[in-house]
């Protein structure tokens, strides 16, 4: 992922150690001085290819970044879990699909 201005926001610089886990689709990513992954010399981040199976995200997908920076935090949203949190709303909100 190469939006610098996340990475920036959260105070991450190169070399930045990270944990990494999915939980519900998402891919969460903290500071961590013991992670085993670290932000780049660019200060891009790299999702392992474990990591991308684990969600369904393939080379180039658009993603969906929400960062919390008082806790240091990254949430990623693959399309799917943006999918599976939108469509529910705008079902209730457009009728349900009806015309």
């Amino acid at each position: 992922m190469a939006d610098s201005g996340v990475v920036r926001a959260l105070g991450w610089v190169p070399g930045t150690r990270l944990h990494i886990h999915e939980g519900a689709g998402l891919v969460v990513l903290r500071a961590d001085r013991q992670g085993v992954f670290t932000v780049t010399g660019q200060g891009h981040l790299r999702l392992p290819a474990a990591v991308r199976q684990w969600c369904g995200l393939a080379a180039g997908d658009r993603v969906l970044l929400a960062a919390c920076p008082a806790e240091g935090l990254l949430v990623v949203h693959p399309p799917a879990a943006v999918d599976a949190m939108v469509v529910p709303v705008h079902a209730a909100v457009l009728g349900g699909g009806r015309p």
